[in-house]
């Protein structure tokens, strides 16, 4: 009794724990449509405080000059360990890029917005930090539950210093593509740990193909948001022109993110259209489907109209959410490659 208490109260944990990553990933993508992603220019501190500053006023007159910097000491660092490990391309880029170093103008609605976004993520760490501390008392009878909400905690930790790898290298592109990446497995873990810790009597239905249509629904969806993050450091370098111009100054990055996303629908589909077979499926594959045609026609309206500011977020976390649904699935099947849904 003891033992199904323990594991009702973690998974209870495990559910609030994820819905407030889909929430980190959401404000994460408003911090990248705001252009706030450098309102702070040091971590884990903003401007040296732990509460932002208000205004400028507030800021020594070399404040330029010197959080450029610090930043340029921690690049040092961080090169080192890029050298460590055979990526001295990569370094010696950053290095010799100097606009890493470009400090912008004080903002404090950006600082505010950044401070937010950096306050959740304590936050969603502290969630995960219990549901580390919640395995404790189950790692006996349920293993795999420590093991995994370890590698989840550590998982977060890494997040939280490549975050201020991020913020460093001034958001260098494929650091934020690194730092949606961690989420991605972040966010694979905890659902996981959801499936296994649910306690109701779960019933094996045999369905073929779904497994092998479902990985490459997930892998499609990876390479789409990787394809999404190339798009948009394209709109990162067109941030001066006129909105109005930036879709026809996209180059073939655009291109191919655009024409992939068809195969992104149609893999996603094929796979709903495999789930309908299942009763006890229809609501979770009714929720895929609004989860992926949300996420395409947002991508369909940030195409036609200039890329919306408001638009941007809810495009990243629904294909967030929708690779988290992914996730859920795959973790439902077992071994013989049945689906299993309570």
């Amino acid at each position: 009794m003891k033992e199904k208490t323990a594991t009702k109260g973690f998974y209870k944990l495990c559910l609030v724990t994820l819905v407030a990553v889909y929430f980190l990933i959401a404000v994460g993508g408003i911090v990248r449509s705001t252009g706030s992603g450098m309102g702070c220019p040091d971590w884990p501190k903003c401007f040296g405080q732990w509460i932002p500053p208000t205004s400028i006023n507030q800021l020594p007159s070399d404040y330029k000059e010197s959080y450029a910097q610090y930043r340029a000491k921690k690049n040092q660092k961080f090169t080192s360990l890029l050298r460590a490990v055979g990526m001295s391309e990569t370094a010696d880029k950053i290095l010799a890029d100097k606009s890493v170093l470009i400090e912008a103008d004080f903002n404090p609605t950006k600082t505010l917005i950044e401070y937010l976004n950096r306050v959740i993520g304590v936050i969603v760490g502290l969630f995960i930090a219990a549901l580390f501390w919640s395995s404790l008392k189950l790692r006996k009878q349920k293993p795999a539950l420590f093991w995994i909400s370890l590698a989840t905690l550590l998982a977060v930790i890494v997040q939280g210093w490549f975050g201020s790898i991020v913020v460093s290298t001034n958001l260098t592109t494929w650091t934020i593509t690194v730092h949606m990446l961690i989420a991605l497995v972040i966010v694979s873990m905890l659902n996981y740990l959801l499936v296994t810790s649910a306690l109701e009597r779960q019933e094996a239905i045999p369905q073929r193909g779904i497994f092998a249509v479902l990985v490459s629904c997930s892998v499609v969806l990876v390479i789409q948001i990787l394809f999404g993050t190339q798009v948009r450091e394209a709109i990162d370098r067109l941030s001066l022109m006129a909105r109005e111009t930036w879709m026809a100054s996209l180059g073939l990055e655009f291109i191919i993110h655009r024409s992939f996303s068809w195969l992104v629908l149609g893999l996603h589909i094929l796979l709903i259209w495999k789930l309908r077979k299942i009763a006890s499926a229809k609501t979770i594959s009714l929720a895929l489907f609004v989860l992926i045609l949300g996420s395409f026609l947002t991508g369909v309206g940030m195409a036609y109209f200039d890329v919306p500011p408001f638009l941007q977020p809810i495009h990243l976390v629904l294909a967030a959410i929708c690779f988290g649904f992914q996730q859920f699935l795959f973790f439902k099947l077992n071994r013989k490659g049945e689906v299993v849904f309570n």
